[in-house]
């Protein structure tokens, strides 16, 4: 461990980034339509994960998917900021709150490579192995 005038271990990465409860998720987690919980709840990224993920089971366009997933996906950027995020670092999959944006930030790389948006593809799962490989190996 390197230590410097400052204390520390200067080779260590960012603490992980621990996002507050999703009062998104205890509706979902009851059975509530994705749609109305984002009604109510449009800040959250768990609620737009859930219309992504929603609509790519029901068979629907890849871009309806892509939209949706890509407005988690900012909603989720808000929130990290406002939580500490520096824009790197362990996003982690085992702390509930965090999955709301990591299932949108899945849901749009998977939307993106359908609709031969390669670049985003590659970026978004990059971005997710990145934040947590566990998030990764579970939902790409």
């Amino acid at each position: 461990m390197t230590s410097g005038p400052f204390g520390g271990d200067l080779m260590a990465g960012p603490p992980p980034t621990l996002l507050p409860a999703d009062p998104a998720d205890a509706e979902l987690a009851g059975g509530e339509a994705p749609a109305a919980v984002v009604r109510r709840h449009p800040e959250s990224p768990a609620a737009w994960a859930a219309m992504a993920a929603e609509a790519q089971q029901a068979g629907a366009d890849d871009v309806t998917v892509y939209a949706y997933s890509r407005v988690g996906y900012h909603r989720s950027l808000d929130q990290l900021r406002r939580n500490g995020w520096k824009g790197h670092g362990p996003v982690p999959w085992e702390h509930e709150p965090n999955r709301g944006f990591l299932r949108s930030l899945a849901l749009l790389a998977i939307a993106a490579r359908a609709i031969g948006e390669t670049a985003e593809w590659e970026r978004c799962s990059t971005f997710l192995r990145d934040s947590s490989p566990a998030a990764a190996d579970d939902l790409l």
